[in-house]
């Protein structure tokens, strides 16, 4: 089993991810640059968090050409594990690997600070280890977080269960007060329609081991260990 952590510049939290796979959790784990034309045998590929290409045009935009995309499209449309975390969302969004775009947070400012998730769906590859309307506690970093998407594809998000976390309260009630950036129905993450790619604002890496105060997010990295040893 073999993750890779693509490369950006401007990736900020590629580190981040590899020092929580590799060294908390014990996977073998490489730097993908966004350059290369490999994914180099990886069973699991991570876009992490930061600002790629500096976040000109659109945040994603410039990223989503970079030659390692290309892999990782096809890579994802034959099954293969993504998640996109922040910035990797951002480009998971642009790549058209999953529906709708991202605004600028509804307050016009950058937000830095722990959120509550509740739990949706755990019946994915990256939730499995979780229990259903868990709220996890995980932080979030970013200046457009604003989830956006047209009417019918929501109706098709809800419908086919494919909203995986929503911003709530501690208590996992799900409100626009609990809501940090003005997304649509508090959306925090959503997969695919074969539920093999995940995109989410929150930052699990960040909250994956005690030194660091809350361990939610090794939730979601150990929920895809799990589910690929059984593959």
């Amino acid at each position: 089993m073999k993750f890779g952590v693509v490369v950006f510049p401007g990736s900020n939290c590629d580190h981040d991810c590899y020092h929580v796979l590799k060294d908390a959790l014990g996977q073998d784990t490489a730097y993908i640059w966004h350059k290369d034309r490999s994914l180099d045998g990886c069973d699991c590929i991570v876009l992490p968090g930061g600002f790629s290409y500096g976040d000109y045009l659109r945040t994603g935009a410039i990223a989503r050409f970079s030659p390692i995309m290309n892999e990782v499209e096809g890579f994802a449309k034959k099954g293969g594990i993504v998640i996109g975390i922040c910035n990797g969302f951002q480009v998971l969004l642009e790549s058209g690997l999953l529906p709708g775009a991202m605004r600028h947070n509804d307050s016009v400012k950058f937000v830095c600070k722990f959120v509550n998730l509740k739990t949706e769906n755990i019946d994915t590859p990256f939730t499995n280890r979780c229990n259903k309307g868990q709220v996890l506690r995980i932080p979030i970093a970013h200046g457009e977080g604003n989830y956006y998407v047209d009417d019918n594809t929501l109706k098709a998000l809800n419908k086919e269960n494919r909203i995986i976390f929503r911003y709530c309260d501690k208590n996992g009630e799900v409100t626009p007060d609990a809501n940090p950036n003005g997304s649509l129905e508090n959306i925090a993450g959503i997969v695919n329609k074969p539920g093999n790619v995940l995109g989410m604002m929150p930052h699990p890496e960040r909250c994956s081991e005690p030194v660091l105060g809350f361990v939610d997010g090794k939730l979601i990295f150990e929920s895809i260990i799990g589910w690929l040893r059984k593959r």
